[in-house]
């Protein structure tokens, strides 16, 4: 019954609405999830629908931001116009690193990273590395103080050095938002600035990263059915949602607590990953 599979559908997008936001890996997730829960779709239709449910998300960040990033207002001065297009050049200079290598790993090595690199021992890896990485930079912050505490005080170069960890990311169980989120860590950068940054330098990597992902899916001659349609249309509403509410609560969390729980968080979820697929692989 098509009722199941947009039940699924609003599953898929509740997990990547707060997945995508907090830095604990909505690829981890997808992959588990995955394992019980599959949508009645063409392989290639999922393959491009998991990216591109993504615009969803970033959506809400347009919504929740669009004070602080629309540089057309009529009711700003123009000094706060250009304080606007001055971050947004700081955005697109921590996107250009990962653009430019995302573009090459979709275009060349697509079938890699599918082949080798796209599998729950890559992912869990990445999951408890990275959560370790969490807890250590977090533990010896501890005392410190933070150098910058808001994105407009960013530099170019802090802009450019937080997009080259942007770069991570490609490597599945990385998470997009925590190899940012240490990037901005390891640069003295407050939690809500690199969070914020985080979101900001999502927009366009990740309208790129959908729409390379949409063209592919049409030059390669697919066609997406009525059915599929509706399940894409419903995914990416329920991801913008959700991700309304993921980004509001991660930016609360951060102005109080640090990324710890996401590092152990991330360490436990790789672990389980693990134990799970080894007790399917003994038990066949």
């Amino acid at each position: 019954m098509f009722i199941v599979e947009l039940l699924k559908t609003v599953i898929l997008g509740i997990v990547e609405g707060i997945t995508e936001w907090l830095p604990v890996s909505s690829t981890g997730h997808m992959i588990l999830l995955n394992e019980f829960l599959q949508l009645n779709v063409s392989d290639e239709f999922m393959d491009m629908f998991l990216v591109v449910i993504q615009l969803g998300a970033i959506l809400s960040v347009v919504v929740l931001f669009w004070n602080r990033l629309n540089f057309i207002n009529p009711r700003k001065s123009e000094a706060e116009k250009r304080s606007i297009l001055l971050l947004w050049t700081k955005i697109l200079v921590g996107a250009v690193p990962a653009g430019i290598v995302g573009v090459i790993f979709e275009v060349l090595l697509d079938d890699f990273i599918d082949g080798y690199l796209y599998n729950y021992i890559v992912v869990a890896i990445a999951l408890i590395v990275y959560g370790i990485l969490f807890v250590i930079i977090e533990n010896r912050n501890k005392d410190s103080r933070t150098i910058i505490d808001c994105v407009d005080a960013l530099s170019y170069k802090d802009a450019l050095k937080i997009g080259c960890f942007q770069i991570l990311a490609l490597v599945p169980g990385t998470s997009r938002s925590g190899s940012t989120m240490i990037g901005g860590l390891v640069s003295g950068v407050s939690r809500v600035a690199t969070s914020e940054f985080s979101f900001f330098m999502a927009i366009p990597i990740m309208l790129g990263a959908s729409g390379l992902k949409l063209l592919k899916f049409v030059i390669g001659g697919f066609v997406a059915t009525g059915e599929e349609i509706i399940i894409l249309i419903v995914g990416l509403a329920v991801s913008f949602f959700i991700s309304l509410f993921s980004i509001k609560f991660l930016l609360d969390f951060v102005r109080r607590h640090s990324f710890k729980p996401f590092g152990i968080y991330r360490i436990v979820l790789g672990s389980v990953i693990v134990i799970y697929f080894l007790v399917k692989s003994i038990s066949v």
